[in-house]
């Protein structure tokens, strides 16, 4: 289970009342209209996490064997940072899912942010991390080998093993978000919230389009698998 006390989120995202009080008025904060934004954003986000990570929790551990489902919820309260979310895992393999205060700030609804953690918690669920490992891997040797074959020098077959190491590790990286939107879709709308209304804010990030080798595929792709996948939940 998470593990991400109301009192600690409250602290990174300005002060914030208790969740079973009702938000507060500008004239009874005390405050700029800002912290009354932040108060609800910090009410929404741990309202999203204690719906969420459960049901994330329950989906890894019917669609693995042997993986660690204890999801953590870490935020960074850096306010510099531009809006940011990603999934990794500790030392110990527990899995990580991260959100800075720019991503709590900027999502305009619970069905954003719902989308968003299921998206990064499906990219555990489907071992993605691991999965780019081995592709980077793959691409060093192959790259290294054909330099080394070719009579390069070892500097030249050091710069060829890392940029295999970066073409491999992009290699899938496109199915990989594409998969991770598709199962993310499942988690968020199986935790009651819209994931179509969700994933709208790819229409507020810049489109990577279809670059060779580009880390994120197209937004219109995202949007479309989001939609296929809720369209087919909805029809069960």
């Amino acid at each position: 289970m998470y593990r991400l006390p109301l009192i600690i989120v409250c602290a990174l995202l300005s002060a914030c009342a208790p969740m079973s009080l009702p938000t507060p008025a500008p004239s009874l904060v005390g405050g700029s209209e800002a912290q009354v934004r932040a108060n609800q954003a910090a009410r929404q986000f741990v309202e999203v996490v204690e719906t969420v990570e459960p049901l994330a929790e329950r989906e890894c551990r019917k669609r693995t064997s042997g993986l660690n489902c204890d999801f953590q919820i870490v935020v960074d309260d850096r306010a510099d940072l531009a809006p940011n979310a990603f999934q990794t895992v500790d030392r110990y393999g527990r899995p990580i899912l991260a959100f800075n205060i720019g991503m709590i700030n900027s999502v305009r609804n619970a069905d954003e942010l719902a989308f968003v953690m299921g998206h990064e918690a499906a990219h555990h669920i489907l071992d993605h991390l691991a999965k780019t490992r081995e592709s980077a891997t793959i691409g060093a040797v192959v790259f290294a080998g054909i330099a080394a074959i070719s009579g390069a020098e070892a500097e030249a077959v050091r710069n060829a093993e890392q940029l295999g190491a970066a073409v491999g590790a992009r290699t899938y990286s496109k199915e990989f978000e594409l998969e991770a939107d598709q199962l993310g879709t499942i988690i968020a709308y199986r935790a009651g919230y819209d994931p179509v209304n969700g994933a709208k804010f790819f229409a507020r990030i810049p489109d990577p389009g279809n670059r060779f080798l580009g880390s994120h595929p197209p937004n219109a792709a995202r949007m479309q698998i989001v939609r296929d996948t809720a369209a087919a939940l909805a029809g069960q």
